[in-house]
């Protein structure tokens, strides 16, 4: 199987960025779409600056984007990065379901 390189470094930014517990936690909270950054940053013990670093590793990953309501700076989560990240994940799941069936399948047979 031959997996270009752009779609491993894309795997890596989504896994990397969903490494991180609060990276995760900005994700669900962003899922609505109403989230502003300010209001992100006042849910976590730490700066406003590191909580806007973690917002831009996730726009980086593709599983966040921003864009201005007014004043405010919106935090949307990007469904279409977490599909890329669930397809992988199915991508696995079905590779061990078939080594689990074929060790069943030797067992019964020896």
């Amino acid at each position: 199987m031959v997996v270009s390189m752009q779609i491993v470094l894309d795997h890596d930014r989504i896994f990397g960025a969903l490494a991180d517990a609060t990276r995760r936690d900005i994700v669900r909270r962003a899922i609505d779409g109403q989230a502003g950054v300010v209001e992100l940053a006042e849910r976590y013990p730490m700066s406003f600056a590191a909580v806007q670093k973690h917002v831009a590793i996730l726009e980086r990953a593709g599983l966040v984007s921003k864009h201005r309501i007014g004043r405010r700076k919106v935090v949307h989560t990007n469904l279409e990065g977490l599909r890329v990240a669930r397809r992988l994940l199915d991508q696995y799941e079905e590779l061990w379901r078939e080594r689990v069936e074929r060790m069943t399948q030797l067992v019964r047979e020896s």
